[in-house]
Formats: structure tokens, C-alpha cells, sequence
């Protein structure tokens, strides 16, 4: 699996494990309230008119999950160029709508419960937040929705208390009762998995292929200009650019620093020249592995918008890091890439894009992947921490 991506779409879906204790009650009280609201006006099987309609895609999640919606936006733009298309996404996204550019007419941004990072509102809120915004969806007098997370009943819910008659999403447990129509889930990229919503909706046959539809993204030529100049201003002349992103969202997704520093050391006995990048609280990390004593390693860390990171990026020979927004960012502006995964599953968010130009290093424990994120003591799981430098070497040398 190291030097190469799986890429062989769809796999067979993995089966969904039976809820357990506030989850069981959650679902069933999801069920009989959908329940209680079908057979009322409004209600659509299927979507009339498509060519004009006004459709609202929901999208409430991170940089990276916006970056592979990126294909099934465009494709749908293209197929249906008079409708009306609205993206919600979660405030905390709208750096990577350039991965999206003419997709879409409108954004709406909505403060959707369990994505935010950081201190999370209490039960009360969330339903006062839920209504306000379910009155304010009515408002644009949509007449389909897309719930591009297929496991986000918050969002499908939502649709359905705004009056949008015709929702599409996937068959999980809690989201499909209020769905009009819900696709079978498949053990499948999340690109691929959001071009075949997208394709349902039109009633065409698609397969999702990273070389018909690839990730983008658009970079202005000031912000290409200045990223030229940051580092012509701090590295020295001549040699390869490799960047190290050694940051993630989730702590148990990380490598260890010390390693990242090796693998620095050897490509500067390579001629290369390092940029360490991160984002903001990402500082100490990256310090510590730009901290290798040569000239030829900066510390980028905090210094950079996502969108000067991307033409950093685009400047860059090699990218490699753990499973990341960024690194998806780094596929989308067409560099080659290493990704590390321990308990993120790399079918579903593996490079999307040229399997020649992306190597995928999983973890050997057996119980990876897992997808779980909130480990209760993350440097004490090391599913990610635990790959071997020499196997992360070996894809590099494929590819620099």
C-alpha cells in the first residue's frame, strides 16, 4: 500500500455498527419525528424542472471536505448552467471556496452544531441557532437540497423543517428518514461519493474518475507573487522545494516530530531546501521540526493564509504531512504528495487525484482504521506515531 493509491471505486460498504446508549435514542426519536412530518404538503419524490430549479447544497464541515465537494460542484454547474445553486457550509470553510471558483451563486454560512472547533454551544442554543436558521432557509424558497455529509441528520432535518421539498443525501440511520430519496452508501472516496449525489440529482450515470474531475484550486498572481518572494527572501538559491506540513486537526492523526526532523535532514543531504508550514497554534510543532540547524530549513508555522499556503504549495516539489486539509490543498494545486493515515480511512479521504503523483503510508496496527478522532489520550495512541521513518523515506525518494 505505500507506494501507491488505492483507487479502485466503489468498495463494498461497510456495515454500520448498531447505535449505542444516547445515540440508540437520538436515531429513534429522529425516526418517529420524521415519522410524524411525512405524508404534509410540500413533499416532492423527486425533483421537476431541474434545469431551473433552486438547489441548495449542504456542506457542513472542514477545509478538506470542502476541497472534494469541489468536483461535484463543478460537474453539477456544468450540467445544469440556468439553475440556481446556494453552498451552506460552515464559516469556518470559506478559506477553500477558491477550490470551488463559479460553482456556485450564492454562500450562506451556517454555524452548524459539532463542527465548530474550540468551545461548542450547550443543547439550548443549538435548537434556538436550528430554528432560527430552518426560517431562514424557508426564505429561499428552495425547491431541492443536497446533504452532501452522509451522515449529517442535523443538516437533512434542517432542509426539511425549512420546506424544501426534494432532499438527497445517503441511507444512514438518522439521516434518511427525512430524506425524499436516499442513495446506498458505499465504502467510496468522499469525491466520488459526492459526484454520484450530485449525478442523482440529474438522473445521469457517472463515474467518478480524479482524472475527469479533478481537485482545484484558483490562485490569484498576487498572492503566487507573494508567495515567490517569501521564500526567495529566506531560503537560499538552487535546489528541490519539499514542504513538510506536520499538522492535522485531530492530535491522534500526527506523526512524531523527531521523525519529521529526520526526514528534513536527509532531504537537505539531498540538496533540497524545507518549508515547515502550519497554521495558527500549529507554532511550537513546527518550530520543532524546522529546528534542524540548517539554513537550508525554514519555520513557516502560523504565517500563512490558506490561500498563501496554496501557492506555497504550488511552489513545491513534494508536500508531505498526515492526513490534512492542506494536503488536499497540495493535490488540488497539482503537486506531488506523501500522506500518513492512522485512524482516518484512506478510501474515503485519500488523495483524489493522479495515483502516480500521491503515495498513501498506513499504519500496520490492525485496528486501523478506525475513524476516530477524540482519543482520550492521543500521544498515547500510536497508530499514526508508530509508521516507521524508512517507509516514509522510501515514498519520498519515489517521488523527489
Amino acid at each position: 500500500m505505500d507506494n501507491h493509491l488505492m483507487s479502485s471505486y466503489p468498495h463494498p460498504p461497510k456495515p454500520q455498527a448498531p447505535p449505542r446508549g444516547k445515540a440508540r435514542v437520538r436515531a429513534a426519536l429522529l425516526r418517529a419525528a420524521a415519522g410524524a412530518m411525512r405524508g404534509r404538503a410540500g413533499e416532492a419524490p423527486s425533483l421537476q424542472q431541474a434545469s431551473t430549479a433552486r438547489i441548495l447544497v449542504i456542506r457542513p464541515d472542514h477545509l478538506g471536505d470542502l476541497l472534494f465537494l469541489g468536483p461535484a460542484m463543478r460537474w453539477l454547474r456544468a450540467r445544469l448552467p440556468a439553475a440556481h445553486i446556494t453552498l451552506a457550509i460552515g464559516p469556518w470553510a470559506r478559506p477553500a471556496l477558491p477550490g470551488l471558483a463559479k460553482a456556485y451563486d450564492e454562500i450562506i454560512e451556517l454555524p452548524f452544531p459539532a463542527f465548530e472547533r474550540g468551545e461548542r454551544a450547550g443543547p439550548a442554543a443549538r435548537w434556538s441557532m436550528w430554528r432560527q436558521q430552518a426560517q431562514r432557509l424557508r426564505k429561499g424558497a428552495f425547491d431541492a437540497a443536497l446533504i452532501a455529509r452522509p451522515d449529517h441528520w442535523w443538516g437533512a432535518m434542517l432542509a426539511r423543517f425549512a420546506g424544501i421539498p426534494f432532499r438527497l443525501g445517503f441511507e444512514t440511520r438518522e439521516t434518511a428518514p427525512w430524506l425524499s430519496r436516499a442513495l446506498a452508501p458505499r465504502h467510496e472516496h468522499a469525491a466520488a461519493a459526492n459526484l454520484r449525489l450530485a449525478a442523482a440529482l440529474t438522473g445521469d450515470s457517472l463515474t467518478p474518475d480524479p482524472r475527469a474531475h479533478p481537485l482545484r484550486f484558483q490562485i490569484d498572481p498576487e498572492t503566487r507573487a507573494g508567495a515567490e518572494a517569501m521564500l526567495a527572501a529566506q531560503l537560499p538559491p538552487g535546489g528541490p522545494l519539499a514542504v513538510i506540513h506536520p499538522g492535522s486537526g485531530a492530535t491522534v492523526k500526527l506523526w512524531d516530530a523527531a521523525k519529521w526532523q529526520e526526514i528534513a535532514r536527509r532531504l537537505v543531504a539531498l540538496g533540497a531546501r524545507v518549508a515547515v508550514t502550519g497554521g495558527p497554534g500549529e507554532e511550537a510543532l513546527t518550530r520543532t521540526v524546522a529546528g534542524v540547524g540548517s539554513p537550508r530549513v525554514i519555520d513557516l508555522g502560523g504565517r500563512t493564509s490558506f490561500t498563501l499556503l496554496a501557492a506555497l504549495l504550488a511552489q513545491a516539489d513534494l508536500v508531505m504531512g498526515p492526513d490534512s486539509g492542506p494536503l488536499h490543498l497540495a493535490v488540488a494545486v497539482g503537486t506531488p504528495t506523501v500522506h500518513l493515515y492512522g485512524p482516518a480511512d484512506p478510501v474515503i479521504y485519500g488523495p483524489w487525484g493522479d495515483p502516480q503523483q500521491h503515495r498513501v503510508i498506513l499504519s500496520h496496527w490492525d485496528c486501523a482504521p478506525c475513524g476516530q478522532f477524540d482519543w482520550p489520550d492521543p500521544p498515547a495512541h500510536g497508530c499514526a506515531r508508530d509508521i516507521a521513518v524508512e517507509r516514509v523515506w522510501r515514498a519520498v525518494e519515489g517521488l523527489f
